[in-house]
């Protein structure tokens, strides 16, 4: 028998084995193309990933991705030219820079955004920060042009009233048109306010309010201290009306424009102030002593402003004259205290020769003190310390003077009146002993006060100086204690 492997092939056999030959190197041919187009699609793949944003977001490390991003599928093969715009030796998966017009590009698209990295914001989101902040400080610096501040306030003046006299005055004199309410907010406090306009033209037409007459009172109205804008040039009511200031207000500075340099000149050092000082107490105290021996250039507070800080405080006067003058009350005793006035630190001008508040009052009492012509007030050089004869020392003994009438003093209940209000006063500045009001003789009309020593006398004299009573100025000077003693009230 024959083996089949032996056996002669047939004609049909061979044919069907060369067919099926065939076949196999089709299908061998055709995997081949297959798994190198998949290969291809793969590259693409990862290609367009590097340059999607979605997959920086969203697929930055997928471990065994096949991507260069993943862990565990890197591919560093050259790509040997066979990728199109990638250079031969370059690893594949590693995208390259193109530098071409105002950023760096992958290929041709822009660098996206990172996310989710912790690091700093987008040029985007950083630039919409700025704008913001840059929004927010240019509303805080508008609201702070807008604002101005009114001073001399009565006491208990409510913010609506002053509101509405404010608005009527504007329109009273054609600052604003007459449907509209240029003042839309005010803060008042004890003896000033803050009123909030609705536009910087509002707030510098309404600085031409300076001065005008309100409730016995002559109000300031001027910039905030925190105000850095230009100067505007402005009028005082009674500039812009033509009106007098009614008999018996003090006139208030014009709104005049300075420099920082400007401030420095007004400005000085008070040291050596204790906690129970306070702004307003040394404001009144200071200004007051400054007025009762002629220190000032016009009526009223020649102190704008003060603030303490510690164990000192800086007080800032209406005038560098009056700023200069004021040097004069160094020495100044007050509150058990001997407040040490002088320039600040950043004062760069020049030496101001100036004397101490005992010298002051020396040569006030004596006379002795000059006059400027131009301003009717003495210059600090005027007052400063000269070699004189010995002048009469200050004593325990008060005389107020110009605080009395006759007819004050003919009824007896308005004289007891008067002697315990004066009394309650007058003991706030130390210990008083005695109080005489003489109803006839050379003392009539006048008050003595006899304190337990020198210092308290110099409280008093400071702490009634510039004080009026019933529209008069009071007068308080020493007085002789011999003469006290005798009972003799002359001058």
């Amino acid at each position: 028998m024959t083996d089949y492997d032996d056996r002669p092939d047939r004609p049909d056999r061979r044919e069907r084995r060369r067919d099926r030959d065939r076949d196999y190197d089709d299908r061998g041919h055709r995997s081949s193309r297959s798994r190198r187009s998949a290969r291809s699609r793969s590259r693409s793949r990862s290609r367009s990933r590097s340059r999607s944003p979605d997959y920086h977001r969203g697929s930055r490390a997928r471990s065994g991705s096949g991507d260069y991003h993943g862990s565990g599928g890197s591919d560093h093969r050259s790509a040997g030219g066979g990728v199109p715009g990638v250079p031969a030796g370059v690893p594949l998966g590693i995208p390259q820079p193109i530098v071409g017009g105002d950023s760096l590009a992958l290929g041709t698209g822009s660098i996206p955004p990172l996310a989710n990295t912790g690091m700093a914001p987008t040029a985007p989101a950083f630039s919409g920060s700025l704008a913001m902040m840059s929004a927010a400080a240019q509303s805080a610096q508008d609201k702070i042009n807008r604002e101005l501040f009114v001073g001399n306030t009565p006491p208990g003046t409510s913010e609506a009233l002053l509101m509405q006299f404010l608005n009527g005055a504007m329109r009273r004199v054609n600052l604003c048109p007459q449907d509209a309410t240029p003042i839309l907010n005010c803060r008042t406090n004890a003896k000033f306010a803050f009123v909030e306009c609705a536009s910087v033209d509002d707030a510098n037409r309404t600085l031409n309010l300076n001065g005008i007459p309100f409730l016995g009172a002559s109000l300031r109205v001027s910039r905030p201290s925190k105000y850095a804008g230009p100067h505007v040039p402005s009028q005082t009511w009674q500039q812009l009306t033509g009106q007098p200031l009614p008999p018996g207000m003090i006139p208030v500075p014009e709104n005049t424009g300075g420099s920082p340099e400007e401030k420095i000149n007004r400005e000085l050092f008070v040291g050596n102030t204790t906690p129970e000082m306070t702004e307003s107490m040394l404001k009144d105290f200071l200004g007051r002593a400054l007025e009762q021996v002629g220190l000032t250039q016009m009526p009223g507070n020649p102190i704008l402003a003060c603030r303490v800080s510690g164990k000192f405080a800086f007080v800032e006067l209406r005038s560098k004259e009056e700023a200069a003058n004021a040097l004069n009350l160094n020495n100044i005793p007050y509150l058990g205290a001997q407040l040490r006035v002088g320039r600040p630190s950043k004062y760069t001008g020049p030496e101001t020769p100036h004397g101490n508040w005992e010298d002051i009052l020396a040569k006030f009492m004596s006379g002795e003190l000059q006059l400027n012509v131009a301003t009717q007030a003495p210059t600090a050089a005027a007052v400063a310390p000269t070699p004189v004869a010995q002048q009469q020392q200050p004593t325990s003994i008060v005389s107020l003077k110009h605080m009395l009438t006759e007819q004050d003093l003919e009824d007896d209940a308005e004289y007891n009146d008067i002697l315990e209000d004066t009394r309650d006063e007058c003991a706030s500045f130390g210990t008083l002993k005695n109080i005489v009001i003489p109803r006839s003789g050379p003392g009539a009309t006048k008050i003595f006060l006899e304190y337990l020593s020198v210092e308290d006398a110099d409280k008093a004299i400071a702490g009634l100086a510039g004080r009026t009573f019933d529209g008069r100025k009071v007068e308080a000077v020493y007085f002789d204690p011999v003469k006290f003693a005798n009972e003799d009230y002359s001058d």
